[in-house]
């Protein structure tokens, strides 16, 4: 009973919290506001670059420098290996010429992990070579393509390690890459076949959604990242003329599309959610990972009109949510795992991602709301403490994020990229 009453409280005081986000204007900001910041932001890569090109016991050799999540002096936690993701959304604060080198530099080194390991593992660690992380690897190559207007022959030869990383590792369905399982469609993986480890492959570890049990669950979010490449593989084929084989690309896409509509979107809650192909059921935990398809582009006007109108249930007065509500598995003493990536927390990739869908579909009101609540979280820790978080608390920000199973970083890589992105797109104009 105690417990019941304990979870209804927390339900009203979510629901005024967000009644409240809604009758609030958005943080009236100004690009003086945030200058200091954005110099620390701007002076802190230094500390975050590495540059290791040989192997050093277990820490992988890599040919070009590359930037590393976070670092303190004087932390034992401590970070010296270039990480998948975490290189992607850092490198979303640098797409511009003084970074070139840098930035062309960190996809050399995914790419050369992968023609030496056949896979680009979590992070260049030798005990980390067990699984991957969210592919992003095409969207990272287009990206730089386009923002710095290189050639074809330069963008054939990523695209073709991209297509093979694509059909051996996310499209395996025998060890030591058995994720594609159910209709195509594909799970997070890991060599050793334990579940918290394929968790750790989403980048989410730990969550609920998953209800510690990854490897029976077809996510949202890797099979929109795999329509993505798709889509990334249809666009290089009809660039180079092959237009039969851009067919073939559109086609798996669209028939990746037609599954994940029939076995993950919810028609009562009009929200896309993870689906357990053993039980043959939806989980029952909503996340931002439901608007990875506004992202990808996979939907048409009204289900992105559908999805920015459930999006409200997880917009609280910091920025977004990452799942809309405490889950039982949260709140039950001694639950075995700290869920981080999960309500009351707010992480900067899962901002980028919804802000960009948002914008992809014309919402660009609302986009710029989430944007600013965002930055003006990040911008008031920064002002009181002198540092960026890997995650906020967006229901009270200013009290310290829910703990993962590690200390919470500072000084955070994808934190900091992110907050000047947003600078960049929503102050600075």
């Amino acid at each position: 009973m105690r417990f019941a009453l304990i979870l209804k409280l927390r339900m009203i005081e979510k629901t005024l919290t967000i009644l409240n986000s809604f009758t609030k204007p958005s943080p009236i900001l100004s690009a003086k506001d945030v200058a200091l910041a954005r110099i620390f932001v701007r002076e802190h890569w230094q500390n975050l670059t590495r540059y290791n090109p040989k192997d050093t016991e277990t820490l992988i050799g890599l040919p070009k420098p590359y930037l590393i999540p976070a670092y303190t002096q004087g932390n034992e936690f401590d970070f010296n290996e270039l990480y998948y993701w975490d290189s992607y959304f850092m490198v979303q604060g640098m797409l511009d010429e003084d970074h070139k080198e840098l930035v062309l530099g960190i996809l050399e080194n995914l790419v050369s992990l992968f023609e030496r390991f056949g896979v680009i593992p979590n992070a260049s660690r030798t005990y980390l070579m067990g699984r991957s992380q969210p592919p992003l690897l095409t969207t990272l190559i287009w990206d730089i393509y386009d923002t710095y207007d290189l050639d074809v022959t330069w963008l054939k030869r990523y695209m073709n390690v991209a297509e093979k990383e694509y059909k051996t590792v996310w499209m395996g369905t025998n060890k030591p890459h058995a994720r594609k399982v159910h209709e195509g469609l594909s799970r997070y993986y890991d060599i050793n076949m334990l579940n918290d480890l394929a968790e750790a492959e989403s980048g989410w570890d730990m969550t609920p959604r998953f209800k510690r049990q990854a490897l029976n669950y077809l996510p949202v979010d890797l099979n929109c990242l795999l329509y993505k490449y798709e889509m990334d593989f249809a666009r290089f084929y009809r660039l180079i003329g092959d237009k039969r084989t851009a067919g073939s690309w559109e086609e798996a896409a669209k028939y990746r599309s037609h599954m994940m509509e029939k076995l993950m979107w919810n028609k009562t809650k009009h929200l896309y959610y993870d689906y357990d192909y053993v039980k043959q059921k939806q989980s029952t935990v909503a996340s931002l990972a439901a608007f990875y398809p506004l992202w990808v582009g996979m939907v048409d006007e009204g289900r992105a009109k559908t999805l920015n109108n459930t999006l409200r249930k997880f917009i609280q007065k910091g920025g977004l949510s990452t799942t809309d509500t405490y889950t039982l598995n949260q709140r039950v003493p001694g639950a075995t795992q700290p869920t981080q990536w999960a309500y009351p927390n707010g992480w900067a990739p899962l901002q980028f991602i919804v802000v960009e869908g948002l914008r992809r579909y014309g919402y660009d009101s609302e986009a710029r709301k989430i944007a600013r609540k965002w930055i003006k979280t990040n911008l008031d820790w920064f002002n009181q403490n002198g540092v960026f978080l890997e995650k906020y608390n967006v229901v009270q920000p200013h009290k310290p994020p829910m703990k993962g199973l590690y200390p919470t970083q500072v000084g955070f890589g994808w934190t900091n990229a992110i907050f000047e992105r947003f600078c960049q797109n929503y102050l600075d104009s």
